[in-house]
């Protein structure tokens, strides 16, 4: 999954509105941002991924929020190129890995990076992010698995005040955040939140 990213900035949308998925992700596109974490807490969720996969073919979409195998199976049908949780669900890991499918439990302690790493994860999404101790707490639990080629995605309080000093830790591939798409349905507002987080 490291591969997928390169210091991305990654739009985490909580989308309840196809229509309105559709027209965030054209403005990520036009915008210079090919990328986005669809959440699973909507029921619109997987519909929007599935239509956006067909129309925007080239971008990076992927599923959040996958609590279960049921969840991570719906995304990987509805088109989605990698998934992520929000907490570290050793069934969900397994049966990831037995599908060949890029995903990244979440973890805020070295127990969970141990358990991931052991099961065969090299991505973690570091979540809640600001709420677990932020960059300090980052660069301290992850220091002791430098030698291992760890790459982490911090969620949760990410924005554009701090995603800098997020990306400047050399384990970030990326950070994730739901200020991008606050602004909606004002999509000259997004739009230019958008041009600024791929300016970072």
């Amino acid at each position: 999954m490291i591969e997928l990213f390169t210091k991305h900035v990654v739009p985490v949308l909580v989308l309840k509105d196809v229509d309105e998925g559709l027209k965030m992700c054209e403005i990520l596109m036009e915008n210079n941002l090919p990328v986005a974490e669809i959440t699973f807490r909507t029921a619109a969720a997987a519909e929007i991924i599935a239509k956006a996969a067909v129309r925007f073919p080239e971008m990076l979409l992927g599923a959040g929020t996958i609590l279960n195998v049921a969840d991570l199976d719906r995304a990987i049908y509805a088109g989605a190129k990698f998934a992520v949780a929000p907490g570290f669900n050793p069934t969900v890991v397994r049966a990831a890995f037995a599908r060949k499918f890029p995903f990244a439990p979440g973890i805020a302690t070295p127990s969970e990076i141990e358990q991931g790493y052991e099961l065969g994860c090299r991505f973690f999404k570091f979540f809640p992010a600001e709420a677990a101790g932020g960059v300090e707490m980052l660069k301290a639990i992850s220091a002791p698995y430098k030698h291992l080629g760890l790459k982490f995605m911090p969620t949760g309080g990410v924005n554009t005040k701090n995603a800098v000093d997020y990306l400047a830790i050399p384990e970030v591939a990326a950070v994730g955040g739901t200020w991008l798409g606050k602004a909606a349905p004002d999509w000259e507002k997004v739009a230019a939140v958008v041009r600024e987080a791929a300016a970072l």
